[in-house]
């Protein structure tokens, strides 16, 4: 039987941003069992989420990182920017430790996986709101993991995938995600992943950053 919402209650505002109407559709169900906790919109890209908390600001943003349009890390910056009270809690399919450490720097608040129970979820969206950081703790333990495993395997280099080394190529010569898209035979989606992911392999901010670096190990001319 649903909760009934007590009215007195302080309740967390709450946005989701997935392109998945069955997730909106089962987070909604799952909220709206939550007395302290009240939807004040859903969103399916990247324009309708900026447009909608223009007018109606959460105090948490459940956020997708693979967005149509603009990505979940780009609509991060923005939001980190303009709306800096929205505490932003990733719920994705990611759960590459590149992915994870990139959304913290840009100034989320926590990030679980879309296969999180129930409970997980619930505790996230309120740890977050009362100003805290919140990590699935599957996650904790892969950060852990890289953490000691990047302190015994030290390279001067990072290493990069075949795949990785073609994008980066492609985006030294100043080609868009979708004509490097069209070259690949590959989904502009899966670009902007592997974009994502050489920005965190090079630990750089931007694209001019990752390319002058690469040009200085000698990963491009």
């Amino acid at each position: 039987m649903m909760a009934e919402k007590n009215n007195d209650m302080l309740q967390i505002k709450l946005a989701i941003a997935d392109d998945h109407p069955l997730v909106i559709n089962g987070l909604s169900h799952i909220l709206a069992n939550c007395a302290d906790m009240t939807i004040t919109g859903t969103y399916q890209d990247g324009e309708e989420l900026l447009k909608g908390i223009a007018g109606k600001q959460p105090d948490v943003l459940l956020l997708d990182i693979q967005m149509p349009g603009q990505t979940g890390d780009e609509l991060a910056d923005i939001i980190s920017e303009k709306y800096p009270l929205v505490k932003m809690l990733v719920l994705t399919n990611l759960d590459n430790v590149f992915y994870i450490k990139h959304m913290l720097k840009k100034g989320v608040h926590g990030y679980i996986l879309k296969t999180a129970r129930e409970n997980i979820l619930l505790d996230a969206i309120r740890t977050v709101y009362n100003g805290e950081q919140y990590l699935e703790p599957v996650l904790k333990e892969k950060l852990l993991q890289d953490t000691l495993h990047s302190k015994q395997q030290r390279s001067t280099d990072p290493v990069l995938s075949r795949r990785e080394k073609e994008v980066l190529q492609f985006i030294a010569s100043n080609l868009t995600s979708q004509q490097i898209a069209d070259k690949l035979f590959i989904s502009k989606r899966t670009v902007d992943n592997h974009r994502m992911s050489l920005l965190m392999k090079m630990d750089v901010k931007n694209v001019a950053a990752l390319v002058k670096k690469a040009i200085q190990v000698g990963m491009i001319d």
